[in-house]
């Protein structure tokens, strides 16, 4: 038997972050997403116990400076893609800049020469994920879905998604149709 599940990738990670700090003793606040502000500095044997503890969920803690404003960046355009409520209808580099108070220029030269990748095709990759999860829940067309996510239209988000996945959406969408209906 299969169960599917959906989930706020935020709020997990939140969650677990807060779990591990929590079990290490370690007194915190939450500050935003991927960001703690510590009451203390940490002597090393802690800072080491909380490292293996994240990396045993795939998490990691950020030490020089241009990789916590890459993962600010990550984090903004994650939260600008995946959240419900933020609903962002200004253009990415413009909400980018606003949010982390740097030129677009900068975070993107930042963003290339530490990832390897633009913002744009990370932007994209973030669009397509939560594409997938919005197919997967089956209440929103492919329209509405391009509008959600600021699409210009359903055409431009198939071909983005066709070059991402290999194969369009509602070809996507057909085959959870029939893995549902298999394991039914």
């Amino acid at each position: 038997m299969k169960i599917f599940v959906k989930f706020d990738i935020n709020k997990v990670c939140t969650t677990v972050l807060e779990n591990v700090l929590n079990d290490v003793n370690i007194d915190h606040k939450m500050v935003g997403f991927g960001e703690v502000d510590l009451a203390k500095p940490l002597a090393e044997d802690t800072t080491q116990k909380l490292s293996d503890k994240l990396d045993e969920y795939g998490i990691e803690v950020v030490q020089n400076q241009k990789s916590i404003l890459v993962q600010k960046i990550k984090d903004a355009i994650v939260d600008m893609v995946f959240n419900e409520e933020n609903t962002v209808n200004v253009k990415s580099s413009v909400y980018l800049a606003e949010k982390l108070d740097h030129s677009y220029g900068y975070l993107a030269n930042l963003f290339s020469e530490v990832t390897y990748t633009s913002i744009e095709n990370f932007i994209i990759l973030q669009k397509i994920e939560y594409t997938k999860q919005l197919i997967l829940k089956g209440n929103l067309s492919l329209t509405e879905i391009a509008f959600k996510l600021n699409y210009s239209s359903v055409a431009h988000l198939s071909t983005q998604f066709k070059k991402t996945t290999g194969i369009t959406p509602s070809s996507f969408q057909r085959i959870i149709k029939k893995r549902k209906e298999l394991n039914s």
